[in-house]
C-alpha cells in the first residue's frame, strides 16, 4: 500500500466507492437488457444515488483529513456530495420521457450522469491540487459527450464541441495557475501551500497564479468575461444535461472555488476579493441584460444562470464565514429553482416541438394548467419575488455584503434583480396570456 495510505481512508471515500460500483454495475446491467425494457434504468440509477447517499450518512458530523492530505470528510464536502446527487437524481427522471422522444439508448447516458456526478464528489472533498484536478476532469468529459449526446443533431453536436474546445482552453489556463502555486511552496496540498504562500504575499508571481485560477474557475462558473460558452451549449444540450449542468457543474465548481481560495490562498485575500467583486457585478449586468433580448429560453436561462453566477460572488467576495453560509444556502434554492424550470421545458419536448421557444409556452396554462402554475413559482422564484425560496437566498448573500462593508456590491444585487423580473415574467405572460401556440 502507497505511504501515507491506509485502509481507513477507504472506508471514508464509501459513498465514492458505492458509486463507482453502481455506475459499473448499470453498465453490465444495460448490456444484457432487451432495448424494450431499458426504461427500468432510470430508476436503477437513482436507485444507485439513494444508496450512495445513504452512505454519507455515518461521517455527518464528522471532520477529518485522509490519505495524507489529498481529501477532507467534512460538512462543507457533506453538503456539496448530497446537493451533487440530488442535482442527478431529477434530470434523470427528467429524461425518460426525453430520451424516448429522441430515440437515443439511455444506459450510456445515465452511466454519463453517474460519472459526472462522481467527478463532482471528488472535487468537493478534494483538498490537493491533484486531487481536485481529476474530479474535474471527470465531471468535465462525462458533460462534454452528455452535451453532444443527440448525435443526428446538429445543435447538440455544435454544443459539445465548443464546449470542450473552451473547456480545454480554459484547463490550460487553470492549470498553468495551480502549477505557479506549486512552483512557489513545493506542495500541492492546500493546507500546506496556504502558510508557504505567506513569505510571497504581494509578489507579481503570487498576483499572477491569482489571476490565472479566477480566469480558469471563472469559466467553470461562467462567469462574465469567461461565459461565452454558455448560451450555446445551454441550448444545444439535451435539456435534461442543460438542467444538470447548470446545476450540478455550477455548484461544483463553487466548491472548487471555496476550496482554493479560502483554504489555499488566504495569502492573496485582496487580489482574488477585487476580481470576483469584478466578475459579480459584470456578470449580473451582462446576464441580466442578455437574457431580456432573448425568445429561446434555454438560452435566456443560460444568461440568467450568468447573471445567477454573480449573485453567488457576491456571498464569497467579503471571504467571511457568513458570506460562505450565504453561499452554500443560495446554491442549495437555485438548484431546484433552476431544476424546476427546465423540468418544464422536458415536458413539453415532443416529435416536432423542442419546447424551449417562448412561442412553445404560449397558452401552456390552457393546455396543462398544473406545468404553468409550477413554471409561475419557478420564475417568481429565480427573480426574487418575496416571499418564494430565490428572495430568502437572495436576502443572504445582500445581508452578508452589508455585514461586510460591500453595501455598493449590494445595491448593485438588488438593481440586477429588479431588471431580472422583466425577462422571468415574459416567460409569465407567454404561458398565461398569449394565446399564440407552437404547431
Amino acid at each position: 500500500m502507497p505511504a501515507g495510505l491506509s485502509l481507513s481512508d477507504f472506508y471514508y471515500i464509501l459513498p465514492e466507492i458505492v458509486l463507482t460500483i453502481g455506475l459499473l454495475v448499470l453498465l453490465i446491467v444495460e448490456s444484457a437488457t432487451p432495448r424494450e425494457r431499458h426504461g427500468w434504468l432510470a430508476w436503477f440509477s437513482v436507485a444507485v444515488l439513494g444508496a450512495t447517499g445513504a452512505s454519507l450518512l455515518p461521517f455527518a458530523g464528522l471532520s477529518a483529513s485522509i490519505a495524507n492530505g489529498l481529501m477532507a470528510i467534512d460538512g462543507f464536502g457533506l453538503f456539496f456530495k448530497a446537493l451533487f446527487l440530488a442535482a442527478a437524481a431529477l434530470p434523470i427522471l427528467m429524461s425518460q420521457r426525453f430520451l424516448d422522444v429522441e430515440g437515443a439508448r439511455p444506459g450510456e447516458y445515465y452511466f454519463l450522469v453517474l460519472t459526472a456526478t462522481l467527478g463532482m464528489m471528488v472535487m468537493a472533498g478534494g483538498t490537493d491540487l491533484i486531487t481536485i484536478l481529476i474530479g474535474l476532469e471527470t465531471m468535465a468529459v462525462s458533460f462534454y459527450i452528455l452535451a453532444g449526446f443527440i448525435k443526428p443533431n446538429r445543435r447538440s453536436n455544435e454544443a459539445a464541441i465548443k464546449y470542450f474546445v473552451l473547456g480545454a482552453f480554459s484547463l490550460g489556463i487553470l492549470l498553468y495557475g495551480m502549477s505557479l502555486m506549486y512552483g512557489l511552496t513545493g506542495s500541492t496540498r492546500m493546507r500546506e501551500i496556504a502558510p508557504l504562500l505567506e513569505a510571497h504575499q504581494g509578489s507579481l508571481a503570487l498576483t499572477l497564479a491569482v489571476i490565472l485560477v479566477v480566469a480558469g474557475v471563472g469559466f467553470k462558473i461562467a462567469a462574465v468575461p469567461f461565459h461565452m460558452w454558455a448560451p450555446d451549449v445551454y441550448e444545444g444540450a439535451p435539456t435534461p444535461i442543460t438542467a444538470f449542468l447548470s446545476v450540478g457543474s455550477k455548484a461544483a465548481s463553487f466548491a472548487m472555488l471555496l476550496r482554493l481560495f479560502l483554504e489555499g490562498l488566504p495569502a492573496a485575500t485582496p487580489e482574488w476579493q477585487t476580481l470576483f467583486y469584478v466578475l459579480a457585478v459584470l456578470s449580473m449586468v451582462v446576464g441580466n441584460v442578455a437574457a431580456i433580448t432573448q425568445s429561446n429560453v434555454k438560452r435566456m436561462l443560460a444568461y440568467s444562470s450568468i447573471a445567477h453566477a454573480g449573485y453567488v460572488l457576491i456571498g464569497i467576495v467579503p471571504g467571511t464565514e457568513r458570506g460562505v453560509t450565504a453561499t452554500l444556502v443560495y446554491l442549495f434554492l437555485y438548484a431546484f429553482m433552476q431544476l424546476g424550470a427546465f423540468a418544464v421545458l422536458a415536458l413539453l419536448r415532443r416529435a416536432d416541438v423542442l419546447g424551449d421557444e417562448l412561442k412553445d409556452l404560449g397558452g401552456l396554462f390552457r393546455r396543462s394548467p398544473v406545468a404553468a402554475i409550477a413554471m409561475l413559482i419557478f420564475m417568481l422564484s429565480l427573480g426574487g419575488i418575496p416571499p418564494t425560496a430565490g428572495f430568502m437566498g437572495k436576502v443572504w448573500v445582500f445581508g452578508a455584503a452589508i455585514e461586510a462593508g460591500y453595501y455598493w456590491l449590494a445595491v448593485i444585487g438588488v438593481l440586477n434583480s429588479a431588471v431580472s423580473l422583466y425577462f422571468y415574467f415574459r416567460v409569465v405572460v407567454f404561458m398565461w396570456i398569449k394565446t399564440e401556440v407552437a404547431a
